[in-house]
């Protein structure tokens, strides 16, 4: 006991402390954890920890993760995407396992070894990536999405690698290993099965995940509702995700892929958010004990006698993987940075390749002085994608400043138009189209190069910047403009941007698009008074619909509609002053008792109110 509370301890003091540290300098908190790792690697080797088997118990944060993102697609998002995901990730397996294994026949390796080594190399780390990509908010670009397709793609081939290899096993190896080198025996439903039993067994394993996630799910968590107690539901999350991944590893199928697929049947469900809420704690948790344990797993005696061949084999790898990527980028028509994104994130190996190595001797397919040399290579290159990833973001943003002083210079950035719009996308495109059809011309801003190119194909004029910048909204006119209007898509910067310009501009006024309910609360407290919700609107045109397909007509809708919109209004500027961002509303006491106190006011008036106003 007193073991593992040590143990417990000092991965949590070593986490708690590095993460930080690492945040604050702009290292992002995988380099955090892997520093973490790395320092308390000696601590580790002396009180004798298996670092190995804690790595694979953390590894359940991968699967964990990809649970989650099956959770936030769908079906009909992953058939859209089907194209990058066989296409491109299809592509990167097999292109940069033919290169490796070349590369390795011609440094020495019989063919069987270099497949077994380019197999290894294929794979990147899901784990760094889609962390960094969620971290740095680059999941939803072109180039975000396309890294998950190849990452996605990479967790499906592990299934057929790991079929594969015990084919490659070599007899020299199996003999020296005799009857002494067993490996670990793991229950395996399919072990000694013929290959049409195999496939089978596959089969009604995905089947049954498919089916329980689709018409199990449901009254399971009903029943669970019964007893009350919300850490039932928590309970029934982690059941749900540790049951489908031991299936899969019963029938020897990656435990990754079926949780995302289980995530991806959940994705419509109505307790999506509830096991989303149960789990990503636990991820979290994992992932950071997984990073850690990359960290603390670098065998730095075995790196300084090889130091020359391991570094030469770690740049050489990432250099042949960025090559690859860059190349099926340009066939895929990724541009700019988009395309660096993608082949500078995928450019490690993953942790797939330690199951893939430690699998590959216990088969005797490698020998295992060279897998310790790999299993190095691997953890190197995945210690240097978070460098590469702020590399990359500061060759950016040193570019995007660029051209962000180049637009202005120009003429056209220093137009004395009384309205700014910051952000050309769903929102502030159609804004910029009414005041064009009603004669107004406002200096539009948008931070997407891509989008600002697709935009520019229609003849608008929008320039390239990032709208939190004081000196882009100066040299944008904002002390000559009348009107500003915030219609980007991230919360934080829609905060920032409306805090800049109500405390400096005060006589510019700002209209400003919120996110939900409690952003409302966030811009009303740093000064913004015109604040739309982005989807209040169209409820509130859905509402009038419901009341027509109850029997209301068209102006009895109005009203009524027109009434509500008149208490929520009400009802937001009674609680704003109320609202605290540093504390859950749960505990806002203050804040739910007066809302509870408006709404048992306002209860069944609605009806009444519209009435009287018509008989008016």
């Amino acid at each position: 006991m007193t073991d593992f509370l040590l143990l417990a301890t000092l991965l949590l003091v070593s986490g708690v402390i590095a993460v930080p540290l690492a945040t604050k300098l702009g290292l992002g908190s995988v380099l955090g954890y892997l520093i973490a790792g790395i320092a308390i690697s000696p601590v580790l080797a002396l009180l004798d920890i298996d670092v190995v088997s804690l790595q694979h118990f953390a590894e359940f944060g991968v699967v964990m993760m990809l649970f989650l993102v099956g959770l936030e697609l769908d079906p009909h998002k992953l058939w859209d995407m089907r194209h990058k995901l066989f296409g491109l990730g299809g592509l990167q397996v097999i292109v940069t396992t033919a290169i490796v294994m070349a590369i390795a026949m011609s440094l020495g390796q019989i063919w069987s070894v270099a497949l077994a080594i380019g197999f290894v190399f294929a794979l990147s780390s899901t784990a760094i990536v889609l962390q960094t990509l969620n971290e740095k908010r680059l999941m939803n670009t072109e180039g975000g999405q396309s890294t998950f397709s190849v990452l996605l793609f990479q967790d499906i081939a592990v299934i057929p690698m790991l079929a594969f290899i015990p084919l490659l096993a070599l007899p020299e190896l199996t003999a020296q290993a005799g009857a002494t080198a067993q490996a670990p025996h793991n229950i395996n439903l399919v072990e000694g099965l013929a290959t049409w039993q195999i496939a089978s067994v596959t089969i009604i394993a995905v089947a049954f995940v498919l089916f329980a996630g689709t018409y199990l799910t449901r009254p399971l968590f009903r029943f669970i509702a019964l007893s009350g107690l919300r850490e039932m539901f928590t309970a029934a999350a982690l059941m749900i995700v540790i049951g489908i991944a031991l299936l899969m590893s019963l029938v020897g199928l990656s435990p990754a892929l079926g949780t995302f697929l289980a995530g991806v049947v959940l994705a419509n469900s109505e307790y999506r958010h509830e096991l989303e809420a149960n789990i990503n704690p636990f991820k979290g948790l994992l992932l950071g004990l997984f990073f850690i344990t990359v960290g603390a797993s670098i065998n730095f005696e075995l790196l300084f006698s090889n130091f020359p061949t391991i570094v030469a084999l770690t740049l050489g790898l990432m250099f042949v993987k960025a090559a690859v990527l860059v190349v099926l980028a340009v066939i895929f028509k990724l541009e700019g940075f988009d395309r660096w994104l993608m082949a500078i994130g995928l450019a490690q190996a993953g942790e797939f390749g330690f199951v893939l190595l430690s699998f590959t001797v216990a088969n005797h397919v490698i020998p295992a002085d060279i897998a310790s040399q790999l299993m190095l290579v691997v953890a190197l290159s995945m210690l240097l994608t978070p460098i590469c990833f702020i590399v990359l973001e500061k060759i950016n943003n040193a570019k995007l400043s660029k051209l962000s002083n180049l637009a202005q210079q120009a003429d056209d950035i220093t137009e004395d138009n009384d309205v700014i719009i910051i952000g050309h996308g769903r929102v502030g495109g159609v804004i910029n189209r009414i005041l064009i059809a009603a004669g107004y011309k406002a200096t539009v801003v948008d931070y997407s190069a891509s989008q600002l190119d697709m935009i520019r194909n229609f003849g608008f004029k929008v320039f390239f910047g990032d709208g939190r910048s004081p000196d882009l909204l100066h040299a944008a006119g904002i002390d000559q403009a009348k009107l500003l209007v915030i219609a980007i898509d991230d919360k934080a910067s829609i905060t920032e941007i409306a805090r800049h310009v109500c405390h400096h501009h005060p006589d510019v006024h700002v209209v400003a698009r919120a996110v939900d309910r409690f952003h409302v609360y966030d811009l009303w407290a740093v000064g913004c008074r015109d604040i739309v919700r982005e989807t209040y609107d169209s409820s509130l045109r859905m509402g009038r619909s419901v009341f027509k397909g109850l029997g209301y007509s068209l102006d009895e809708s109005h009203v009524l509609i027109d009434a509500f919109e008149e208490r929520d209004r009400k009802l937001m500027i009674e609680t704003a002053p109320l609202y605290r961002e540093d504390i859950p509303i749960k505990d806002n006491q203050e804040y739910l008792a007066k809302v509870k106190e408006l709404n048992e006011h306002w209860k069944d008036k609605l009806i009444g109110k519209a009435v009287n106003k018509n008989v008016d």
